[in-house]
């Protein structure tokens, strides 16, 4: 006989108790969010909701782990795509960008453990870090190295390409709020976000590859076959 924890509608309770926790988390931390708003979010009693989940620390570790291995698994769906190593660098640059517009959930449970792992608090950061995060970071790292072995990427230092290629999307993110206050027009408009996005991929397109043309032509190609999500944008938490 199937178990209760099991069954189709338990399986829905406990994925609906998971994405109320993402929201209650993201929105208030661990400290701040409560079990009884998470509950009735989700539909159901807090006894269920304990049923699931120990404590609110092990709800909030779930959280987390819920929401980091879906990106993960969509990240790693693109670095196994066959094509080159530089288009698949692209695409991944144009997921992450189009994933912090996108995923404000995770991008606020994200900030919130990488400031508790300063602190000592980070436990579950460290399992999700080890069991989502490692192969993701892994697999991108190998395919750096293959095109540059290739001679379709510029041969510099793995490590920076990936932090040129990505940190520029963070950084866009986080100065939002200071460069709304000094720049004539507001970045986060959806017009601003949408230029930024286009700027950064061709960049990358000039920037990465030894034949700045091909490059070009990815780039653009990339980005005519991936829209914009549509969503508003976040208030600068970037991860």
């Amino acid at each position: 006989m199937t178990s209760r924890r099991h069954s189709p509608r338990a399986d829905q309770s406990r994925q609906r108790i998971l994405q109320a926790a993402i929201c209650e988390f993201s929105e208030h931390g661990l400290a701040g969010a409560r079990t009884g708003s998470i509950a009735t979010s989700a539909g159901v009693n807090k006894a269920l909701l304990y049923y699931y989940f120990r404590d609110k620390e092990s709800l909030y570790a779930a959280a987390l782990d819920e929401v980091a291995g879906k990106v993960a698994g969509d990240a790693l769906a693109v670095l196994q795509l066959n094509c080159s190593p530089g288009e698949r660098m692209l695409r991944f640059a144009l997921q992450h960008f189009d994933r912090i517009l996108a995923q404000q959930g995770f991008q606020a449970l994200m900030q919130q453990e990488m400031v508790r792992l300063r602190e000592g608090h980070g436990s579950a950061m460290r399992i999700i870090a080890k069991r989502a995060f490692e192969p993701m970071f892994r697999r991108l790292q190998t395919i750096v190295q293959e095109g540059i072995r290739s001679g379709e990427l510029c041969d510099v230092d793995d490590m920076q390409m990936m932090y040129a290629a990505l940190g520029a999307n963070i950084f866009y993110f986080l100065s939002a709020p200071m460069m709304r206050l000094i720049a004539p027009s507001a970045p986060m408009a959806p017009a601003a976000v949408g230029s930024r996005r286009v700027a950064a991929l061709e960049f990358l397109g000039q920037a990465i590859f030894v034949d700045r043309r091909r490059g070009t032509r990815l780039a653009k190609a990339v980005l005519a076959s991936t829209p914009m999500p549509e969503c508003s944008p976040p208030r600068g938490r970037t991860v």
